[in-house]
């Protein structure tokens, strides 16, 4: 059972929950701080789990046609397993609400509900931010929520460029990867900013987010900014070649390898600089 719940949580995901707040923590200066403990426990399989058990929830007839899901892109659930995940997000999450709801500062809290109740309604009716183009890309932003609500917890102020960066970077992210769906989409139909605009027109759309998180990352540092929109260039270029959804799962391993490189070069930049006593 628990082995079923952490494939739903999409372990190689993960990355996008722990990286902000790790990186989040390092922002406000510091190398490591205990109180970060109990966000980053939450940001692995309880958070995940919410974010992609309940979608999958809600997206049983659209997985149903999706031959991505069942592997590492996700999972593809019986309706025999709804109560089950339903139940582990509840037994999962609950804990660390209360802990949070007793321990941190309250401007901390909110950014911690609006980060849940966002992708919570990215799946659940009648929001579904996920059937309504443009909100499907911009609800995304929530990924980048840790870089604010992390530093308040610690007593700090966010770094708002980056936190910013990573929002438009979000958005960005999230209408390419959905560009090698559009025809299972359609079928179901389903309309999301990648059905709206195709291939070719999110090449344009994700390159206007892709440029402004490079420009405001660059007020951060320029090494990670640089690494981003070259990571970015190669995604579209190669996209706008060969506009679509095959070349979109062609590249769909090296848009999920995008944070893992991008994400451990700008954290070992923000360690050195913290460790040499150049940051903070």
């Amino acid at each position: 059972m628990i082995r079923r719940l952490i494939h739903i949580s999409r372990p190689v995901l993960w990355i996008n929950t722990i990286g902000t707040v790790a990186v989040g923590m390092w922002l406000s200066g510091t190398l490591w701080d205990a109180k970060v403990l109990p966000l980053l426990l939450w940001a692995t399989l309880p958070f995940n789990l919410l974010i992609y058990g309940v979608n999958d929830v809600f997206d049983q007839e659209t997985d149903a046609l999706n031959p991505r899901k069942g592997s590492f892109g996700g999972a593809r659930i019986s309706r025999s397993e709804v109560r089950l995940i339903l139940l582990g997000v509840a037994a999962t999450n609950a804990p660390f609400a209360v802990l949070f709801a007793l321990t941190l500062p309250a401007d901390a809290l909110v950014w911690i509900s609006l980060y849940a109740l966002v992708f919570l309604g990215y799946s659940v009716p009648p929001l579904r931010f996920k059937a309504r183009p443009y909100l499907d890309s911009l609800s995304n932003a929530a990924y980048a929520f840790p870089l604010v609500f992390v530093p308040l917890a610690l007593g700090g102020s966010p770094v708002w460029a980056a936190a910013l960066g990573l929002m438009a970077w979000s958005a960005a992210k999230h209408t390419f990867d959905a560009v090698q769906d559009i025809d299972e989409d359609r079928r179901a139909g389903l309309a999301t900013t990648a059905t709206q605009l195709g291939p070719r027109g999110v090449v344009l759309w994700s390159g206007l987010f892709w440029t402004l998180s490079t420009a405001l990352f660059a007020l951060v540092s320029v090494p990670v900014a640089l690494v981003v929109g070259t990571i970015a260039a190669f995604l579209l270029v190669s996209l706008q070649r060969k506009p679509s959804p095959a070349t979109g799962r062609r590249l769909y391993p090296v848009s999920i390898a995008y944070p893992y490189l991008a994400g451990t070069f700008a954290g070992v930049l923000l360690v050195a600089a913290l460790a040499l006593g150049v940051y903070g």
